[in-house]
């Protein structure tokens, strides 16, 4: 196939897409490009940029014990009683377990630790410790 050949196939794809998407597909993307464009285009820029910054602020997650946390989710704000001990909520650790498993770290090594499945169908602890 000839070069003269090639380029008329090339044109006949451009003429085809032209007539079914409309002229503004085939054109050069730079055509219809000016300054201010351009300076809006970066302003959009820096714009994302800084929501996606602040949007990976509060996504962040923290890695306590093991156990990543989001950052969001993580909070020493409010003082929690383990419904098993009834201690407050003194560690980290503490306000892990309470996400996960609704108790203190302290009941978590004494009566979830490695019995996860028995803790999730409702055992609970009779009594205080």
């Amino acid at each position: 196939m000839s070069d003269k050949d090639k380029l008329n196939k090339v044109a006949a794809y451009e003429k085809a897409i032209a007539e079914k998407y409309g002229a503004e597909t085939v054109q050069n993307p730079h055509a219809n490009w000016d300054e201010d464009k351009e300076k809006e285009y970066l302003e959009q820029q820096k714009e994302l940029y800084k929501k996606t910054m602040t949007n990976e602020r509060y996504q962040e997650k923290i890695d306590v014990n093991g156990i990543k946390v989001s950052k969001k989710l993580f909070s020493r704000d409010s003082l929690q009683r383990c419904p098993i001990c009834l201690s407050l909520s003194k560690k980290a650790a503490d306000d892990v377990c309470f996400l996960k498993y609704e108790c203190c770290h302290s009941c978590y090594i004494h009566y979830v630790e490695d019995r996860e499945e028995r803790w999730a169908t409702g055992w609970r602890p009779k009594g205080n410790k």
